[in-house]
C-alpha cells in the first residue's frame, strides 16, 4: 500500500503549523528581538528569489505566471520586513531605562 504524496505533503504541512505555533509561543520576551531579526534576514533571502522569479521569462510576456507570483512575492515579503522592523523597534523600546525628572 502505497500512500498518496498529496496527503503525505497535507500531514507534513499541518503538523509544522502546530510545531511553529507552539515554538514562537514558548519564546521568551528577551528573545524575540533576535528571533524577529532572523525573520527579516529570511524574508530579505525570499525577496531576492522573488526577484529573481519576477524578472524571469520573455520580456514579450510581462504577464506570465512566474512574474506575477514573484511580484506577489517581492510586495508580502517587504510588508514582512516592515513589520518586523517595527515590532523590533517597539520591543528595543520596552528594554530601554526610563529618564528619571529631577
Amino acid at each position: 500500500m502505497e500512500i498518496d504524496p498529496f496527503i503525505f505533503r497535507l500531514s507534513i504541512f499541518i503538523l509544522s503549523i502546530f510545531i511553529g505555533y507552539y515554538v514562537v509561543w514558548s519564546v521568551t520576551p528577551s528573545l524575540h528581538t533576535p528571533l524577529m531579526s532572523v525573520t527579516n534576514a529570511i524574508s530579505s533571502v525570499i525577496i531576492v528569489g522573488a526577484i529573481i522569479a519576477g524578472l524571469s521569462g520573455d520580456i514579450d510576456n510581462v504577464l506570465n505566471k512566474s512574474n506575477i507570483f514573484g511580484f506577489l512575492a517581492i510586495f508580502l515579503a517587504a510588508i514582512n520586513i516592515f513589520g518586523g522592523f517595527l515590532v523590533t523597534q517597539r520591543m528595543l523600546q520596552m528594554y530601554k531605562r526610563k529618564k528619571k525628572n529631577k
